[in-house]
């Protein structure tokens, strides 16, 4: 599996109907995707591609006895539950949490693609993670109060953080966490801005290991605190059949119209990233099913794949569970999840709508049609089959909003979703699925873990040298003082280090770089500047030469990278521009003044439409667009849409004069069939 962004790799496949697979599974492997991945339970002698074996062999038990005991820990400490009398104190847990699924994590990645014997190696180092780590549990008062260390102690588990780097991210993560990490060694060594206050070894693996500024601070606050509780509610939801539920409600609500599979490939992954925050899980888990089903009405491979790449993306930034990146966003600025949650609801709408807009067009130009009618589930019976699923997200989100429940609301959620899986015989959590869920969440933690814990040494080395500080100072001289120029460099930031490394890293550093440069010189929003830097850097999965997203939709649908890659990038183009569109208009991340919406959404909306119908050659209620007109068309509908009275009102001048142009020239045609199940295109069209 490619290289990803945000985490490690763990694909999904959530549906079992007969015509498709026999169960759902999961696989996971060494590669690196985005932490959220999202996993599924089914009965199977080795369900996850693991080298655990099945589900009751030696390795497999000791390893969910591990996680029951870590998740055991988590729930204390985040309910204040006495343990022995006495509440767990954070670096108490913190070290816990990181021996247990350190630990696991030697066991479930191998060191090599494929290996699936437990070499002396990997034993060893579990082991000592997890010796280490509970001796500097027990010291944890002493490292607060006392500045206590252990310098050889702090040097192994450092080196043990590396090689989790290259197991769960590869070569180029290792790269980035270990150069960054030697950052302060040598940094006085850099000219300019780059120069920071240089650390002796001792007192860099002093910061890496046992101080707030690494190891014990905002990287493993995150796993351990706010994200372990989504990645167990997600996992309980799959495991209880959510996935295939979500494609079955998609295929009810848009299979029968022009181009549907392409429309619940869409709607489908929005709602499982949704639920996953997981980029590659989504394109495995949905993807399977969803692009061998384009292609069957005549969507190409490469554009199927794009598609798929593209939704998958998207969920991401979809609420209610966002990627990790949304929870470190959350933790850098200062605000509590359900606010960076409401305010990723309009972007991600608009960038669905103007996605769904695309596929629909190409389907009216090519005369692509629905799935047929005996294909497609009564919407009825999914709903009466599903609503378990419906309520426990209705809570989760009453939770998050009204209750303000962050820590708390995932795992009420868990558990009302265990107790509704006893009305149905399928879902029923019984102790074989308890297991096999148990398990499951267990992968899913330890791989994320093994992405976010190294990231520490990243977020420390910034920390101490105190070079984000002269960064910021240098970005804003050389744009010179002028806000658009930081933005293009900003945007250029993002794609570098979202292409080399992991989307988070590049958000970490951007963060407190680039974001207080833009903040600073144009007085921006500030949730509105950290989400433009958020969208940017995860943009990377889509975009050549990297396009790891993209790359693995290819794969499954037999097309070639390169073209997916770019094509998703075409498709995606929305999710390009709508970045810009709230950096400047902020009522648009739902932050400050919502007065705008009145007028900003409409103009929004239309812009988006006539990007769409120039980048597909189809324009919505009018017909066919001449290949001379679809770039106007394109450009006329960005300026329309973007925030601006000028550029408003110059695209929307433009807009009308192409509109009324390629209206006239359609009416010279016999127009196409706007039915729902598509038309027969003229040959002129098609080409």
């Amino acid at each position: 599996m490619p290289a990803g962004p945000d985490g490690p790799a763990i694909s999904v496949n959530c549906h079992n109907r007969a015509d498709t697979m026999s169960h759902s599974e999961l696989e996971t492997s060494s590669d690196v995707t985005d932490a959220g991945g999202v996993p599924a339970a089914a009965p199977a002698a080795d369900p996850d591609h693991s080298r655990l074996g099945g589900f009751f062999t030696l390795p497999s038990i000791l390893f969910v006895a591990l996680c029951t005991i870590g998740l055991g820990f988590g729930l204390a400490y985040v309910f204040g539950v006495p343990i022995m009398g006495q509440r767990l104190l954070e670096g108490q847990y913190y070290w816990i949490f990181i021996g247990l699924f350190t630990a696991m994590a030697f066991v479930a990645l191998p060191a090599f693609q494929g290996q699936k014997r437990f070499p002396l190696f990997d034993i060893a180092a579990a082991v000592t993670a997890l010796g280490i780590s509970l001796w500097f549990s027990l010291h944890a008062w002493d490292m607060v109060q006392a500045g206590w260390t252990n310098l050889p102690m702090g040097v192994v588990i450092w080196l043990l953080m590396l090689e989790l780097a290259r197991r769960s991210g590869g070569l180029p993560f290792l790269l980035v966490v270990f150069l960054l990490g030697l950052y302060p060694l040598v940094a006085d060594l850099f000219p300019g801005l780059l120069m920071g206050i240089p650390y002796g070894f001792e007192q860099m693996i002093e910061a890496h290991v046992f101080r707030a500024e690494g190891m014990l601070g905002i990287t493993t606050k995150i796993v351990a605190e706010i994200v372990l509780g989504f990645l167990v509610f997600a996992g309980v939801l799959i495991a209880t059949g959510a996935g295939e539920f979500f494609i079955d409600l998609a295929n009810a609500g848009f299979g029968r119209y022009r181009g549907g599979p392409a429309k619940v490939s869409i709607v489908a992954s929005a709602f499982f990233g949704s639920l996953s925050g997981s980029i590659f899980s989504n394109i495995a888990g949905t993807g399977s099913i969803t692009i061998p089903t384009m292609k069957k009405v005549g969507y190409p491979a490469h554009y199927a794949a794009a598609i798929e790449a593209c939704s998958s993306t998207g969920g991401v930034v979809m609420p209610p569970v966002m990627g990790a990146i949304a929870f470190v966003m959350a933790i850098t600025i200062g605000v509590d999840y359900a606010t960076v949650m409401v305010a990723a609801i309009l972007p991600s709408l608009l960038f669905y709508f103007g996605l769904i807009l695309q596929v629909d067009a190409y389907a009216a130009r090519k005369g692509l049609t629905g799935m047929k009618e005996a294909e497609i589930p009564n919407a009825g019976k999914v709903l009466l089959r599903g609503w378990p699923f419906l309520l426990v997200l209705i809570f989760l989100v009453w939770g998050l909003l009204y209750m303000r429940w962050e820590y708390y609301a995932p795992w009420y959620a868990s558990g009302l979703m265990i107790l509704l899986s006893f009305l149905r015989p399928e879902t029923r959590m019984t102790p074989r699925r308890l297991f096999q869920t148990l398990r499951q969440i267990g992968l899913l933690v330890t791989q994320t873990a093994a992405i976010i814990l190294p990231i520490a040494f990243v977020v420390s080395a910034l920390t101490i040298t105190g070079v984000t500080g002269s960064v910021t100072s240098g970005l804003v001289a050389l744009g010179g003082g002028n806000i658009y120029l930081i933005i293009l460099f900003g945007v250029l930031a993002c794609f570098i280090m979202g292409m080399a490394g992991l989307a988070i890293v590049a958000y970490i550093f951007l963060a407190v770089t680039l974001a207080p440069a833009i903040i600073n010189v144009g007085g921006l929003n500030t949730i509105a500047v950290h989400f433009f830097i958020v969208y940017y850097a995860m943009l990377s999965v889509i975009t050549p030469p990297v396009g790891a997203a993209a790359f693995l939709a290819a794969t499954i649908a037999g097309a070639r990278p390169m073209q997916t890659s770019f094509t998703a990038m075409r498709l995606g183009v929305v999710i390009y521009f709508v970045p810009l569109f709230f950096l400047f208009q902020p009522a648009l991340v739902l932050q400050g003044d919502l007065t705008p919406l009145i007028y900003v959404l409409p103009s929004i909306i239309a812009g988006i439409i006539l990007l769409s119908g120039g980048l597909e050659g189809y324009l919505l209620g009018v017909g066919s667009v001449r290949p001379w007109l679809r770039l106007p068309l394109a450009a006329a509908g960005f300026a329309f849409s973007f925030p601006g009275l000028i550029t408003t009102l110059a695209g929307g001048a433009a807009s009308a004069v192409l509109v009324f142009l390629i209206w006239g020239d359609a009416r010279k045609r016999r127009p196409p069939d706007e039915t729902a199940t598509g038309y027969t295109a003229s040959s002129e069209e098609i080409s």
